[in-house]
């Protein structure tokens, strides 16, 4: 599985990289890599992709973050053009083949500028 860093993805989504770590530490996303503390979580495209429509629910439709999720990763998995009820006669439906066109150009422009972090103890003098 290709994985993408926390900083290269917060780039990539236009978020701060606190928000992103307490998103992921609050709510399960499916296709997240985690371990152990120390260990940089990796995240998916799949993963990108949900948290990017949780994203656009959250500031268009004004949805709470967790009830955003849930209908993100519904949304991202239904293909091409993802529709979800919502109830009482409401449809959510967005165009799942442009956003992954979108978030994969933001990720290539994010790659290309996010430095990699050095880890663990610098060496010895």
């Amino acid at each position: 599985m290709r994985g993408y860093t926390l900083a290269t993805v917060a780039i990539a989504l236009g978020v701060s990289p606190k928000w992103l770590d307490n998103t992921l530490s609050h709510h399960r996303v499916q296709g997240v890599a985690q371990s152990r503390q120390g260990v940089s979580r990796k995240l998916s495209p799949q993963a990108i992709l949900t948290l990017y429509i949780a994203i656009l629910l959250t500031r268009i439709l004004e949805m709470p973050l967790g009830r955003a999720l849930t209908l993100a990763a519904d949304l991202a998995r239904a293909g091409a053009t993802g529709q979800r009820p919502l109830g009482d006669g409401l449809t959510v439906s967005l165009e799942v083949g442009r956003l992954v066109k979108e978030v994969s150009a933001r990720l290539a422009d994010a790659v290309e500028i996010t430095p990699r972090r050095q880890r663990g103890r610098p060496p010895l003098k």
